[in-house]
């Protein structure tokens, strides 16, 4: 499996605040800028890191906000000028993935792409790639391909997949229909779907040829695909790119690729998934990153920080410390503890979704200095 795949080419979005784990995650530091793990990575580098096996050198891109241009390129040393796509302003998945696409296409017509999350958290890499390769060779018959995450427990955070009808196809035993998306169940339902085992989770992954992908955004939203056909036209021209941004980038509709792209690819049966079996997680809040961090065990207290300073008795949850205080805890069962020059946050894992609409009230509050 080291070999690259020869037509494939990666693309990293790496937008989006993750607002859910503030004030850690803020618009100057967005949590794809974190390491979440302890790998001594960020998310962006170990993503970057999975994906070079099988694209290869040179044939990964990141779409990424203007403002960010300088922490990605830090990051990510050997990445190309021509590969850093920036968006003036955040327009949703669809407008960042559908440029990567018309952006590539033109360099290279029959170019598969393979759209990944740059925050998200992937274990047994070598599982990884088997479903990556799957689904480019899904791709190849034609269908935009996704990823779902067989589950590993009964969920309320994620969307799902709903698998149908196997498909015949060489060098992807495991490729399936999807019959239909479903949107985050509570939890008797979550349990029947875990029984059921033909409900995945939804991961985001998506992998087509560019233009097949690119199609099925001009059958859905044409106004949108002609926009992205603009942009790609002026990109490789350096003078011509900034002025094609400004006058062309804030007019693009916002919608999720979900939306425009596989929802209607679903229902004409042109959309494919590979189940993945590696360890996934899309690091939402805190509860998620306390038990990523402990490894699941409920009695652990999860600590963060190169230089935190906790002291704990029969106390379990996350601490994440950027300052030297001492931090102590006594008898607290899943607290969360976000410590940070300028903002402190004290929650539990029950409420740790709750924490959005702390950065809600504090943007209309007027308090966007800690945002």
């Amino acid at each position: 499996m080291a070999t690259a795949i020869d037509d494939f080419y990666a693309v990293i979005p790496a937008g989006g605040i993750g607002s859910r784990l503030w004030p850690l995650s803020r618009a100057d530091a967005p949590k794809f800028l974190h390491d979440l793990t302890g790998s001594g990575h960020t998310l962006l580098r170990d993503t970057w890191n999975r994906l070079e096996p099988l694209a290869g050198e040179g044939r990964i891109a990141v779409v990424t906000g203007r403002a960010h241009r300088a922490a990605v390129e830090n990051e990510l040393p050997g990445i190309p000028d021509m590969n850093v796509i920036l968006e003036s302003e955040p327009r949703d998945s669809t407008a960042a993935i559908g440029l990567a696409a018309a952006i590539l296409v033109r360099r290279e017509p029959e170019v598969i792409i393979g759209s990944f999350a740059a925050d998200h958290v992937i274990r047994v890499p070598h599982l990884f790639e088997w479903a990556v390769r799957q689904a480019v060779e899904t791709a190849r018959k034609g269908y935009i391909c996704t990823i779902g995450i067989q589950p590993s427990e009964p969920s309320v955070g994620f969307g799902y997949i709903r698998k149908s009808g196997e498909l015949v196809i060489d060098g992807a035993p495991e490729a399936a229909l999807v019959g239909s998306f479903v949107e985050k169940p509570d939890l008797d339902t979550a349990k029947a779907y875990f029984a059921d085992r033909s409900y995945l989770w939804n991961a985001g992954m998506f992998i087509s040829r560019a233009d097949v992908l690119l199609a099925e955004i001009a059958e859905q939203e044409p106004e949108l695909h002609a926009s992205l056909l603009e942009l790609a036209a002026a990109w490789d021209d350096r003078e011509a790119r900034g002025p094609a941004v400004d006058r062309i980038w804030p007019t693009i509709k916002k919608i999720a690729i979900d939306y425009s792209v596989a929802e209607p690819a679903a229902a004409k049966g042109h959309l494919a998934v590979i189940p993945g079996h590696f360890d996934w997680d899309d690091v939402g809040d805190f509860a998620s990153l306390a038990k990523l961090n402990s490894h699941g065990r409920k009695n652990d207290l999860a600590i963060l920080g190169e230089n935190a300073r906790v002291l704990s008795d029969a106390a379990s949850g996350i601490v994440v410390s950027q300052t030297s205080r001492v931090i102590s805890l006594v008898g607290v069962r899943d607290i969360v503890v976000v410590d940070t020059p300028d903002a402190l946050l004290v929650t539990t894992s029950e409420h740790a979704q709750r924490v959005k609409g702390v950065v809600d009230a504090l943007k209309l509050t007027g308090r966007g200095d800690v945002l």
